[in-house]
């Protein structure tokens, strides 16, 4: 099987790259490198010890994804491609509708047009709002709170109304939430553009030196340490569960999935653990709520073991480890 992967080189569809690659799929990248690094490719390869095709383009692009749908006769799409910061998408929030929603409606009819019926789409925990229980299961109350998080289910929305349309198509959401880690290789891993906006990454660059220190936003809050707590998933983990996603799809018309850990830790618990694994002093100061943030949030993730016969297997100390064997062989990032 052929499969078209757009925004391959970033983070996680970098990771998952090579657990498709590794496990005999061809991948096809379709990536325009606003927010990854096309040093990527020749990372991915040197794991994999496998080559791979990569398209550099943008997937509103809808004649140049037929195209590639047809050229290298792709039997499914992996979707990544996409905006992906809170504070940016409120400050334009008209780039994340156009790069989110209106790029994947221009996929699917790229898709259609092209006889693919096979999608599994990158969603989010943002898609649950503020939550109303905890742990959070599949059938929660879907709200948003930002314009990333209603791009994303206003595309899951489109999916249901498109599947309702076309039963024949096979479509996976998968809502994760807090990617960290790295490939244990330290060959690939997370490079923000910019001034990081995940915790991890921001502690590791702390922890090279290229930040003076971590801002944790609020530490009132009524956690059993007074900072926020959320669920980190290791990225291969993550890979993994969308590698599984793409395998039960040819027996499931459809399916809606949490991927976590199922475990909550607060920024503390974060930083603290990162110095004990890298030995480093991670220097951080208290500052004021950010609007929008919440106390507390994780997954219940028994679906997605009862339907993919998957759990995260990696660990809080092998997310830091990974993560600092990745910033410390490549403190500068791809660059």
């Amino acid at each position: 099987m052929t499969i078209l992967v757009t925004g391959g080189a970033g983070y996680i569809g970098s990771h998952t790259c090579v657990e498709l690659l590794s496990a005999g799929f061809e991948v096809i990248i379709l990536d325009n490198f606003v927010n990854s690094h096309p040093e990527v490719i020749s990372r991915i390869e040197k794991i994999t010890g496998k080559g791979l095709a990569v398209i550099n383009g943008d997937v509103r692009d809808q004649a140049l994804v037929e195209e590639c749908l047809k050229k290298y006769s792709c039997t499914a799409v992996m979707h990544f491609a996409g905006l992906k910061a809170v504070g940016d998408s409120v400050k334009n929030p008209l780039a994340y509708y156009d790069n989110n929603f209106v790029g994947t409606h221009r996929l699917l009819l790229a898709m259609q047009n092209c006889g693919v019926e096979k999608i599994v789409f990158s969603s989010s925990a943002t898609v649950y709002g503020e939550p109303q229980y905890l742990p959070i299961t599949e059938d929660h109350p879907l709200t948003a709170t930002n314009p990333y998080g209603r791009s994303k289910l206003f595309i899951e929305e489109m999916l249901r109304d498109f599947h309702h349309a076309n039963p024949s198509w096979k479509i996976a959401l998968l809502r994760y939430f807090n990617p960290a880690g790295a490939h244990e290789s330290g060959l690939i891993g997370e490079d923000p553009m910019g001034l990081p906006n995940n915790l991890m990454p921001y502690i590791a660059q702390v922890a090279t030196g290229r930040r003076e220190y971590l801002s944790i936003w609020g530490n009132d809050y009524a956690t059993h340490d007074g900072t926020g707590v959320r669920d980190y998933i290791h990225v291969v983990d993550l890979a993994l569960g969308h590698l599984k996603a793409l395998q039960q799809l040819n027996s499931s018309k459809s399916l809606c999935l949490n991927l976590g850990a199922g475990i909550g830790y607060s920024v503390l618990d974060i930083v603290h653990t990162f110095e004990k694994t890298s030995g480093k002093k991670i220097p951080y100061q208290i500052d004021k709520r950010r609007f929008g943030d919440i106390a507390v949030c994780y997954a219940d993730p028994t679906l997605a073991r009862e339907s993919l016969d998957w759990v995260a297997r990696r660990d809080l100390v092998a997310i830091c480890k990974d993560h600092w064997r990745w910033q410390k062989q490549n403190p500068e990032g791809y660059a």
